[in-house]
């Protein structure tokens, strides 16, 4: 295919929705579902109101720019002993999508919204994810709520119940972190409610506590490049690479505490569930022998907390190819995966992020585990049988880890082919760039501006991964998402 001038999202749209149908995923939702959607309340029933008011709390969401499914709130309450009280509220999507209606089949199908840069294909209709169930601010909405005391940074009790709740101000994470940081003003919107500013203080304190503990016990510090298109109209102007700020990390933070007690309080109650797991890592020799390469020693056996000191190292010695080492490390640990975890038995865990007790819970519009997960919760709030058998379970892990796997093939497809584009008009070009991969399969760069990463055709001998060069820009497929280089000076 090639791109037609003054239509590049359109073209990009069309190869990301092949990509969907190539993968095994369905781009688009059936009359059925539909249909089930419009015949939709905008108030559920009273049975679904009864349930605890916590709608006078100072709850706020903290997202993207342009989020409009809005899974979480948060707010924090410092308490007489010293110890703050964290509560996460999350969209109550299980009394709009029960198990087996036409909107679950979807759901389950994909099992998880798919970003791909130039449009979202999501998880639920719009109607669903982006108002009945999103926490909409100023809306009165169901939610699922994790309380938790946090001490010094640990968790030291926990609870989770169901509730109404109110987002007092939407506030996006840009504008957040420029204030926490000093370098822009109170948001609006946190600004016209009394005492919010005080309270998101509050929050970037504990989840730096959380954050500082958790890395204490070896959970890993890793930065990589995830650019992403600028489009003005229909054009590709630009990439932008996302970049961490504290007010990601605060929510990030709030949502790992939130997903370990989910987690242990199934485990609990007796109840199977799925677990969010990374494995310790199968190849860690190979990641031994990439510290060696930077002067470093790691013990034989997978140790996260000395991995953890490493990579702080390397980090603060050389900023610049942090994000390509943050990347080695990354594909050398294993992708994570779904596995159920039934009570009593040993769980893998967590290597990444050192903890043991980990599910998805936070996302329920946008990830079907986590509305699986609330499933669980509420008929064991309800004191009902769990909705799904041991064996269910179990089919939803595999399911879902390949589905999960095909929806970030499909994201980086558009990635790739969205490089392509911004670059096609640019052959000949030269640029500085740093080697990202060198193998037997190719030599593979990375240049700076725009962060756009190519095959190196020409001039690869003798190069590692870690040096610089120049490269010129020689040729391009959008459709393949091919970049290629050669060296040059």
């Amino acid at each position: 295919m090639k791109p037609r001038p003054g239509h590049h999202r359109s073209d990009l749209v069309q190869i990301a929705r092949q990509a969907m149908l190539d993968h095994g995923l369905l781009p688009d939702f059936d009359a059925g579902t539909l249909r089930e959607v419009e015949g939709m309340n905008e108030v559920p029933g009273e049975r679904e109101l009864e349930v605890s008011d916590l709608s006078d709390l100072l709850w706020c969401s903290i997202d993207n720019d342009d989020s409009r499914d809005l899974d979480q709130l948060t707010v924090a309450e410092e308490l007489e002993d010293g110890a703050v009280r964290v509560l996460v509220a999350v969209a109550d999507v299980d009394s709009r999508v029960p198990k087996g209606s036409p909107v679950d089949a979807h759901a389950r199908h994909n099992t998880t919204s798919v970003y791909a840069s130039c449009c979202i294909f999501p998880m639920l209709p719009e109607r669903l994810s982006t108002d009945l169930t999103s926490l909409n601010p100023d809306e009165y909405r169901l939610a699922v709520v994790v309380e938790m005391v946090v001490r010094d940074g640990a968790v030291e009790r926990s609870s989770v119940r169901r509730a109404r709740v109110r987002n007092h101000a939407k506030l996006a994470y840009n504008a957040v972190a420029a204030w926490l940081d000093g370098e822009g003003p109170l948001p609006p919107a946190a600004a016209a409610v009394p005492g919010l500013d005080a309270n998101l203080r509050l929050q970037d304190r504990v989840a730096h506590d959380l954050r500082v503990e958790r890395h204490e016990h070896g959970a890993l510090d890793l930065q990589t490049i995830e650019a992403r298109p600028v489009f003005h109209g229909e054009d590709v102007t630009d990439l932008h690479a996302e970049l961490p700020n504290r007010a990601k990390q605060l929510i990030e933070d709030f949502m790992i505490a939130a997903n370990g007690a989910t987690a242990r309080f199934l485990a609990s109650r007796g109840i199977a569930a799925l677990r969010r797991v990374v494995r310790s890592p199968e190849r860690w020799q190979r990641i031994v022998e990439v510290a060696a390469e930077h002067g470093e020693t790691l013990p034989p056996e997978p140790d996260a907390r000395a991995l953890q000191a490493f990579l702080r190292k390397r980090k603060k010695a050389d900023p610049e190819r942090f994000p390509d080492l943050s990347l080695v490390i990354v594909k050398l640990m294993g992708a994570g995966e779904y596995a159920v975890e039934v009570p009593g038995r040993e769980g893998s865990g967590h290597f990444g992020l050192a903890v043991r007790d980990y599910t998805h819970s936070t996302a329920p519009n946008r990830r079907y585990p986590d509305l699986v997960t609330q499933r669980l919760l509420r008929a064991t709030l309800a004191g009902e049988p769990p909705p799904y058998a041991a064996g269910e379970l179990a089919e939803l892990a595999l399911h879902c880890t390949r589905q999960e796997d095909a929806a970030n093939k499909v994201e980086r497809q558009v990635r790739k082919s969205s490089a392509a584009l911004l670059l096609e008009s640019r052959i000949g070009a030269r640029f500085d760039a740093i080697v990202t991969g060198a193998s037997e399969k190719g030599t593979w760069v990375r240049v700076f501006h725009p962060p756009v990463e190519g095959k190196l055709e020409r001039g690869f001998q003798g190069l590692r991964v870690g040096d610089k060069l120049r490269v010129e820009l020689v040729s391009t497929n959008v459709e393949r998402g091919f970049i290629d280089f050669v060296r040059v000076g």
